[in-house]
């Protein structure tokens, strides 16, 4: 069943979504080579704290529980990269991942960042995982299925040459961090027959494409988390919470915009620090 939310639901949500776009924000200025991905962890969890925020990450169930609070992914990891010892270099782009629970609500987002001075292909590839990104946002308001947003999400990402990883999706999101229905970056003949779904006002979905500069197939590192391309090639990751709603698509882990506005989300009436 896909749970449909109340705009007082939703507004929770806003909350620790705004929560999980400032650690973001944290992020990028604190990125730089030399640093480590355990480094900016460590800040993720420490603003975290400071929010009176769980982190929705650590401790995920697995073969080992997931360790930290953010899934860093350098280069040619796609997702699920454990923090550690690896310095961040110039021209690596490193994508960070990561989510909160506050007052019962989620948010979850991600960001791919540049360091230093990338190869052009490589900042290409960036631009382009935002663009599809922004372009599902953007569709959602005018399209009446999830699939018809999916489908030119792929074509987005294939006619710059690129492919869409299929062996990870986005999801729904509310008092739990993974919940239905599931949001491929692609259509199948699966998808289109037993989980396409409506874009209706309450839905509530982290959409998450996945793009890589070679194959778009994935493969299992031996700390039991971390996918990395099959080719070694770079890969891209971008996403935000977003809430379909009878007053327009609201982006739930980005900045203050004029949807809070027509919410009336005050950060400082929910208790968080602009």
């Amino acid at each position: 069943m896909i749970a449909l939310r109340s705009r007082i639901e939703i507004l929770s949500m806003r909350k620790a979504g705004f929560i999980v776009w400032k650690a973001l924000q944290l992020v990028k200025s604190i990125i730089r080579p030399g640093l480590t991905t355990k480094e900016v962890d460590q800040a993720v969890e420490d603003f975290f704290k400071q929010c009176g925020a769980q982190p929705l990450f650590k401790g995920v169930p697995g073969k080992v529980p997931f360790p930290a609070v953010t899934c860093i992914s350098v280069n040619e990891e796609v997702v699920h990269g454990i923090p550690g010892d690896r310095r961040i270099e110039d021209g690596d782009i490193v994508s960070v991942d990561t989510g909160c629970r506050i007052d019962g609500w989620c948010g979850d987002a991600a960001v791919t960042i540049p360091v230093g001075r990338p190869r052009a292909e490589v900042l290409k590839l960036v631009d382009v995982t935002r663009q599809t990104l922004d372009l599902a946002i953007d569709l959602i308001a005018k399209r009446r299925l999830w699939s018809e947003v999916a489908a030119e999400m792929q074509r987005h990402v294939e006619k710059h040459g690129f492919s869409v990883v299929e062996a990870f999706v986005g999801h729904g999101i509310g008092r739990s961090m993974h919940e239905e229905p599931q949001v491929p970056n692609f259509v199948n003949d699966f998808f289109l027959k037993k989980g396409d779904f409506p874009l209706q006002p309450g839905l509530v979905i982290a959409i998450e494409p996945m793009v890589n500069l070679g194959s778009k197939r994935v493969r299992l590192c031996r700390d039991h988390w971390t996918q990395v391309t099959a080719d070694g090639k770079p890969s891209a990751h971008f996403e935000h919470t977003v809430a379909v709603t009878d007053l327009g698509t609201y982006v739930l882990t980005g900045p203050l915009g004029p949807m809070d506005e027509k919410f009336g989300f005050d950060p400082k009436r929910f208790g968080v620090s602009v």
